[in-house]
């Protein structure tokens, strides 16, 4: 009962093609490996942190199972309002116990599983893919635990892409795995595909560089149906050839309000309290950004700056350009419920 490392994905292009190939959403949750001897429950994220005590109620799961000894990884995932919620994980992660309780009686989570490491006092770690899922499909067969679900899969390539298309609410992208393939703890031995997609933005504002006098990344802004202007992300890949020009045109457009609607947070433990600080603009710069995941309607990640768009109408930015989530129908048809 030591932590595992779970295996993972190289970042590809495309999806690959050929037979012995099986494929699988990629959920936007959190990376889960659960394991249970006797009486004896853990719950690990990625990096081998525990994560029974943010997740009560999945511990509770694992250990009402049938199955008394065995090893699964998945993906923890709560649904609300018919969407797969990443920021409801985010809360849990707590100090107070009294609210990791409260919420997990709110918004419960359920465990999305791709994988079985073991089961009874057999190892199935070096067995292909192929017999892993059977056995991991007969498992689950045998319980009634409805938060406790098998991960779709298919081998058609096309359907595969078809999941693709509609990333960007509760999934993450598609993973590409061999059907012979044995578990590979710690490896990035399986293939992950991430749909990336285009937004043009408006500056709202922009920080400096923790340190000189140069412009450390633009904040980036969408108009919503009440015509606010609301920070939705950032850019900080500015080529280093260009941060003075930006620089002095920047510094010429400051004026508040910036962001008219929801404005950009407060310092991170890593910023000095010159890079916290940030700039409002006049809103007449546009600007396309590459993104891959939308959460609470701002990108997840930093972006990457594509190009300038001075043939765009700051007003023509609106959130109607950001991925929608899954409907509650095609998440209940995707889950198989």
């Amino acid at each position: 009962m030591t932590p595992i490392a779970p295996m993972e994905a190289l970042l590809a292009e495309e999806l690959p093609h050929g037979a012995g190939w099986q494929y699988e959403p990629k959920w936007d949750g959190f990376r889960c490996i659960a394991a249970r001897s006797g009486g004896d429950v853990q719950l690990w994220s990625k990096s081998g942190k525990p994560l029974a005590r943010y997740f009560p109620e999945v511990a509770a799961m694992v250990g009402r199972l049938k199955a008394r000894e065995f090893i699964l990884d998945g993906e923890l995932l709560i649904v609300g309002g018919g969407i797969v919620s990443f920021e409801a994980l985010q809360l849990r992660l707590h100090p107070a116990e009294s609210r990791v309780r409260k919420l997990a009686a709110a918004t419960p989570a359920m465990m999305m599983t791709f994988d079985l490491l073991a089961l009874g006092n057999k190892s199935l770690a070096s067995e292909p893919l192929s017999e892993r899922r059977a056995a991991l499909a007969k498992m689950l067969a045998a319980e009634c635990e409805p938060d406790l679900q098998l991960s779709p899969a298919t081998r058609d390539r096309e359907d595969a892409l078809g999941w693709l298309e509609r990333t960007g609410g509760a999934l993450d992208g598609v993973i590409a795995k061999r059907l012979d393939l044995p578990y590979r703890p710690g490896e990035r031995a399986m293939v992950k595909v991430k749909q990336r997609r285009t937004a043009d933005c408006v500056v709202g504002g922009f920080r400096y560089a923790a340190r000189g006098q140069e412009v450390g990344s633009l904040l980036l802004g969408l108009y919503d149906e009440a015509g606010l202007l609301n920070h939705v992300g950032y850019t900080s890949s500015i080529a280093a050839r260009d941060r003075a020009a930006w620089t002095k045109e920047l510094e010429a457009l400051v004026a508040p309000p910036g962001f008219t609607g929801s404005a950009p947070g407060g310092p991170s433990r890593w910023a000095t309290a010159r890079s916290a600080e940030w700039q409002p603009l006049r809103p007449v710069i546009v600007v396309e950004v590459l993104y891959d995941q939308v959460t609470g309607g701002r990108f997840r990640h930093g972006t990457k700056l594509l190009r300038r768009r001075p043939d765009k109408n700051p007003r023509q930015c609106t959130m109607q350009q950001l991925a929608p989530p899954l409907t509650p129908s095609q998440l209940k048809q995707l889950m198989g419920t």
